[in-house]
């Protein structure tokens, strides 16, 4: 749009208010200021910059400078009371735009997390904010002691380095029930390498899981569960990795799906450590310890802060108590699976 074109459109009724005000030296009238506020919001949402519209202001000054004018303070008076007015219309305006991308966009992340949508629309969607949802996305989520939104320091600090990084990748970042997200493509695992390392950071030693690449729009929601799973088993098996990937990870669904059998092996093994002084558990952290281990008992016993000789005692309590012997491979199997059971079903804190 010509510069003409915006005086004759948004600068309506400018001339008459300059002469009207610089005259007797009066401050502009209601009616005159929301004159000025509706133009500057009609302005914004055709998307005319404020750069040029105040620059219009300026040049429509000196063109229609008041000759009868008390003096030149009351004209400049009068333009920035017209120009402040304008410029909060337009201010508002685009405020009120942003507002409403914002409820957009969340809209669209919830319905994409929690495929609440068709998954024909939601595709269409999608590709407003840069996806596309025919080929497969991996989700990564971070989570650490804090809850995070979009627009906070921690969100800024790995946006901005993902950007700096890769640019416009078609990547997807957004926070949902105080956590990180970021969404990729299902074969650009450099991304979500990425995002988690600077994720650990901005979140203070936070942890991360990804999920595995899934197809389709479906897929987001399902690689998205599968992060939120890893993070649950993470927590629940006390597990040291800053990183968990889903696919590392699939044995505890296979072992959990189901619960009735798991919790019987939990039991027939490990329910006779009840009988030990101090209960089961501190044999069950023992075991867990020696598995992680590799089942070497030096290392077992520093991690333990235990002899070597205290902790062989403890190990041949075990033996005593559930008749699987620890050192033995058939039994070891046995024993361990039932231990993750244990940590899985929280027992024997919990009942099962």
């Amino acid at each position: 749009m010509a510069d003409r074109d915006i005086s004759e459109a948004y600068l309506k009724g400018f001339d008459r208010i300059l002469a009207g005000a610089s005259v007797t030296g009066r401050r502009l009238t209601r009616d005159e200021l929301d004159s000025r506020r509706g133009l500057g919001e009609q302005a914004a949402e055709a998307g005319l910059g404020l750069r040029a519209l105040i620059g219009a202001h300026l040049a429509a000054t000196r063109a229609h400078w008041p000759a009868d004018a008390t003096s030149a303070d009351s004209v400049l008076a009068a333009m920035q009371q017209a120009v402040d007015a304008f410029a909060e219309g337009y201010e508002r305006a685009q405020r009120m735009a942003v507002r409403q991308e914002e409820a957009a966009r969340r809209e669209f992340i919830d319905d994409l997390l929690y495929g609440r949508s068709d998954l024909g629309l939601l595709a269409e969607r999608a590709e407003r904010f840069g996806l596309r949802l025919s080929s497969a996305h991996a989700v990564a989520v971070a989570q650490g002691t804090a809850s995070y939104d979009e627009g906070d320091a921690a969100s800024r600090e790995v946006e901005h380095a993902l950007i700096g990084r890769f640019g416009d990748r078609s990547i997807l970042l957004t926070t949902k029930d105080g956590r990180l997200i970021c969404i990729a493509p299902g074969d650009q695992d450099e991304v979500l390498a990425f995002f988690a390392k600077q994720a650990y950071a901005a979140t203070d030693g936070g942890r991360v899981a990804i999920g595995r690449p899934q197809p389709g729009a479906g897929g987001v929601v399902q690689s998205y569960e599968e992060a939120l799973s890893a993070l649950d088993l993470g927590e629940r098996l006390e597990l040291d990795a800053p990183v968990l990937r889903a696919a590392d990870l699939l044995v505890y669904p296979v072992l959990t799906r189901d619960r009735q059998a798991m919790a019987d092996l939990v039991l027939s093994t490990l329910g006779p450590l009840r009988q030990a002084r101090g209960g089961a558990q501190p044999l069950i952290d023992t075991l867990t310890v020696y598995f992680d281990a590799g089942c070497v008992g030096a290392e077992a016993a520093r991690r333990l802060s235990l002899s070597v000789r205290a902790l062989t005692y403890r190990l041949e309590r075990i033996h005593q108590l559930t008749g699987a012997d620890p050192s033995d491979p058939v039994h070891r199997y046995t024993l361990q699976t039932a231990v993750i059971g244990a940590r899985l079903l929280e027992w024997p804190a919990r009942d099962v």
